[in-house]
Order: structure tokens, then sequence, then C-alpha cells
């Protein structure tokens, strides 16, 4: 089975994988897509194949008796499984849901935010399967970060015409090498809210199934940084790299978005489940300094070892283009997520995810220099931002439908 499989899905893999990289860097949108969509996806193609193997293959005595009575249909074979038995045959049915609380604990390049543990967030689904190949399903995620090279180091500062004279700024808050100081609080709270339709589509290949999700999604995304000084808000000054001009009052984290994910499996043992999707995507509009709207390609590797019946491990590297209203070209963002789920009971879990991710087309990360636009630069100064790059270890507790669970 795993040697068919493969061949199956090969072509396809081998198509897109030199676009995917696991080079670390910072999840932002692509780890929504992957817990709202490819969740979901993944749990239709494994009971659509779990199923497919549960069903004995017919033995020639429950042969030869078909052959004797063919125009016999009272009573299934006994080698038969019942239609709409116990077990899920793709997408869960019904109405399912689950409910988490999160929290996070940053690492990396964080300077005086070392040590601090973000602020919590939650998660939720709410799904309605009206068969096992169509589902629709409205979900909400938080995510907590804190981004590199906000609150060390020492950058420029730049004064306005007729100040010829550049100074300099320590992040992390000091004076101590006669810089000015400057301690931003970059606590960032990312909050998406996805509505998607999944479709599962079945395929025979070389005498096995090869099932496809497709999942139309539409994502509305908004974020909390501290560092705008208003609850609720993302609203922070930011230097336009297009024309070096700041820019305030644009909501730097907020975006809508519409994505098409395909989702197809390349691996499938006892212990072992992987897929492979690519979700093109587009803004919604274009936000702040973004200069254009094109199809940007997501694409997410799922690859899970299962421990025994109640503990998984599991690995997905992300390659991604993030736009952000403070971005003039999408960010090519690529990113990895480790982790494992515990299953408590039947209806709860809890989850352990360590992941890390950037851009690797804007530099350097954080901040690249402070402008004074006028005197006095104390209220005048903005940060021109270079890439986006975040580690943190997440904690997650949630309870749920069993069919749903993210296990």
């Amino acid at each position: 089975m795993l040697k068919s499989l493969t061949r199956a899905s090969a072509a396809l893999l081998i198509a897109v994988s030199f676009g995917l990289s696991v080079v670390p860097a910072a999840a932002d949108q692509s780890q929504a897509l992957a817990t709202g969509v490819v969740s979901g996806a993944n749990t239709a193609i494994r009971n659509a194949m779990d199923a497919k193997k549960a069903q004995p293959q017919p033995t020639p005595q429950t042969q030869q008796q078909d052959n004797l009575q063919p125009t016999v249909a009272q009573v299934p074979p006994v080698s038969q499984l019942p239609v709409g038995g116990p077990e899920q045959l793709g997408l869960p049915t019904g109405l399912t849901y689950f409910y988490d609380l999160s929290i996070a604990y940053p690492f990396g390049n964080i300077g005086t935010a070392q040590g601090k543990w973000s602020q919590g967030g939650m998660d939720g689904m709410i799904g309605y399967g009206f068969n096992p190949t169509s589902r629709v399903v409205a979900s909400f995620y938080q995510l907590q970060h804190y981004p590199y090279g906000f609150n060390s180091g020492t950058v420029p500062l730049y004064l306005p015409a007729g100040f010829p004279a550049a100074g300099c700024v320590n992040l992390n808050g000091t004076t101590a090498n006669g810089c000015g100081a400057q301690n931003l609080d970059l606590t960032t709270k990312d909050s998406f809210m996805l509505l998607s339709y999944e479709k599962l589509l079945v395929g025979v290949i070389d005498n096995h199934i090869v099932p496809l999700v497709i999942s139309p999604t539409y994502v509305s995304r908004w974020s909390q940084i501290n560092a705008s000084g208003q609850p609720g808000s993302d609203v922070v000054p930011f230097v336009n790299p297009n024309n070096g001009l700041p820019v305030t009052g644009v909501p730097t984290r907020s975006a809508q978005y519409w994505s098409v994910a395909f989702t197809l499996p390349f691996l499938k043992s006892p212990k072992f489940f992987g897929t492979f999707t690519l979700a093109p995507t587009w803004l919604n509009h274009v936000n702040g300094v973004n200069l254009q709207n094109t199809a940007q390609l997501y694409q997410i590797l799922y690859l899970e070892y299962s421990v025994n019946k109640n503990l998984r491990l599991f690995y997905e590297p992300q390659s991604s283009r993030d736009y952000l209203p403070t971005d003039p070209y999408a960010q090519h963002l690529v990113a990895y997520f480790l982790g494992a789920t515990e299953r408590l009971g039947k209806t709860a879990y809890v989850q352990f995810v360590l992941n890390s991710g950037g851009p690797t087309n804007y530099s350097p990360y954080g901040v690249k220099y402070f402008q004074c636009y006028a005197l006095p630069c104390g209220t005048n100064t903005v940060p021109a931002i270079g890439g986006l790059k975040a580690t943190q270890f997440q904690l997650q507790f949630g309870v749920g439908s069993p069919a749903v669970l993210p296990f």
C-alpha cells in the first residue's frame, strides 16, 4: 500500500517540492491555514483510507456464493461493512466542534522580552458535515508571538533635512554607549477567522484509492500589538519602504484573503501518515503600502508518527507568501512546526508545539533604523521595519468532538 500510494502521489510532489524549504522561519497565516484547513482535510483523508483498508477482501467461499446467487440482494455479505456504521468514511458528518486555550513562551533574539510568557489565546471550530464528502466549517484561531530584533542591539537614527548628523538608538532601553534609548513592546496576538467548504474526492490509481480534499476558504485576520497603546489595536507607525515617508493610522497586521487548498496524501502506514497541501491565495483587496495582488502559493507538508493510540508526534514544514499592509511585496515565509498531541480521555487533549519562522526576502529582522521627521525627535520618530521572525513554544488544552480533535 505504501509503495503504491507513494508512486501515485510522486508526480505532484516532485513538481512542487522544489519550492518547499525547511529553513527555520516564523509562521503566521500559514499556521492558521494548517490548523483550520489542513487539519480537517487530514481527518477526511485518514478516514477514507482507513475505511477502504478495513473492508476485508472477498474470500473464495463468498465469491462462490455470490456467483451461485447473483440475484439475491436482501442481506449484505458478512465481509461487507454496513453503510452508515460507526466508522467515519471521510469527512466528519453532523455537528462537530472543538475549543482550546493556549499560552506561548517566546525564544530567540528578543532582548529584554526574554523570559516572559505571552498573553493567552483561544481557538475554536464548529462544523457541519452533510455527508462524508461535503462539509462547512467556521473556525477561529489566535497565535501569540514576539518578533526578533526589536529589543536588542543598536540601530541608526536619521535626522530631518538640514541636520546631516545621524545618531543612534539602543533598542534595549539603555544609554550606556551614548545612544538614545528605545524599548518597544512588540508582544503580538494574531486572530484569524476562517470560513471553509470542504469537498472530498476519491480517485483510484494502481488499484489503490487516492483521496483529494479541496477547501475554498475565506480568511480574515487582525492583531493586538502592545506597542499600539490601544487594546485590540495593531495601528503602529512605520516607514514606507517605497518612498521613505511615515505611515500612520494603518492597521499593520489586518487583512482579508481568499484561498483554495488542495490536500493529497503521500504516506500511509500503521504508524506514519503524511499529506501535502497547496493553497493559492489572493488578497481580498490591497492594504497599506501593498503594490500588487497576485496569487501567492502556500505549501504545507504534514508528517505524523503514532506512538500509541493516545500519543502522536508531528512535523510540519511550510513555505508561504504572507502579505501584510506593511509589505510592498509578499513575504516569502518559511517555517516549521514540531509538536506532540496527547489524548486525555475521549473528548479532551493537550498539545505541545515548537514553531519558528520568518521571511527570506526581507532583512534584517526587526528594526532597521529610526527616522526623525521633525523636532523634537522624541515624538516624531518612526521605525523602519525589516523582516518579522519569531520562535515560540505553545501549550494548548482543549475539548471537543472526538471526530475532529487535533489528534
